[in-house]
């Protein structure tokens, strides 16, 4: 199943790097978002990507192009530096497509504009590129299959530290709440569309406003609820804190590291 990555955004959040490079090229150690997002689908067997690109598109290219398998895995280095063996692999069966989606563009917008390297595929998975999770794919994939219906996305608990009130007329509140405590689900990046999704589509529209809603008023859009690790890269703490986690050794989203994890 081929895999959408959006990766054209100007990272307004990110300031502190997006001015000198792509937010979905910030990295977590040694290796961008981008890598990582990459590495999840491929552990699961998900190894066709089309990037949609567009500010810093050459950052994104020049990293691919010059991807140093030795830079992120392990080797062996004989006959005084004259040859290097590898011991493990990245990227060697990853086929990938890079698109110029335009500078400014919606997510809408930009997977419209790959709409054609998506043409025979029955299915298709999407994800924003600046958030990490340890969500089961296969049970989203197989659950989204079986619905019948034509988009899914990951829908996860809010981690931010705010409170949902209600109140009445004139300002009395009448309750507050933490909001990871609510009930209240946000979408996590992670999608399964069908490709009917571009029937659903108009010129210039965002992916999330008119065509959900429109796939909201026949029926045809699901959430699959995610209670586990989910953690998104907009801000400079936010990824100090996926630094940290990498650091120890303990990233949950790492599935290609969890020897219990089951490839399908």
């Amino acid at each position: 199943m081929k895999v959408v990555l959006f990766c054209g955004g100007f990272g307004m959040r990110m300031r502190e790097y997006s001015e000198a490079l792509p937010k979905p090229m910030v990295a977590i150690g040694y290796r961008p978002i981008l890598w990582h997002v990459m590495k999840y689908y491929a552990h699961y067997g998900h190894k066709d990507f089309i990037l949609c690109l567009g500010y810093k598109a050459d950052v994104i290219k020049k990293y691919f192009l010059e991807y140093d398998e030795c830079v992120s895995n392990d080797f062996v280095l004989s006959r005084g530096g004259k040859n290097v063996e590898l011991l493990s692999s990245d990227i060697h069966d990853w086929n990938i497509t890079f698109v110029d989606t335009g500078l400014t563009s919606n997510i809408g917008q930009r997977l419209k504009a790959v709409q054609r390297q998506l043409e025979g595929e029955e299915m298709f998975l999407a994800n924003y590129t600046d958030g990490l999770s340890d969500v089961p794919l296969p049970a989203v994939i197989e659950s989204f299959k079986d619905s019948g219906n034509i988009g899914c996305f990951v829908g996860v608990k809010p981690r931010a530290s705010f409170h949902l009130i209600t109140m009445q007329s004139g300002g009395l509140v009448t309750s507050i709440e933490h909001i990871a405590k609510s009930g209240a689900r946000m979408n996590g990046g992670f999608m399964v569309l069908r490709r009917e999704i571009f029937d659903y589509m108009k010129v210039g529209e965002e992916l999330v406003e008119e065509p959900f809603r429109r796939l909201i008023d026949v029926g045809r859009l699901m959430v699959y609820p995610h209670d586990g690790y989910w953690a998104c890269m907009d801000t400079f703490k936010e990824k100090q804190d996926l630094e940290d986690l990498f650091g120890r050794g303990s990233a949950p989203w790492a599935v290609w590291n969890h020897q219990h994890e089951i490839k399908k």
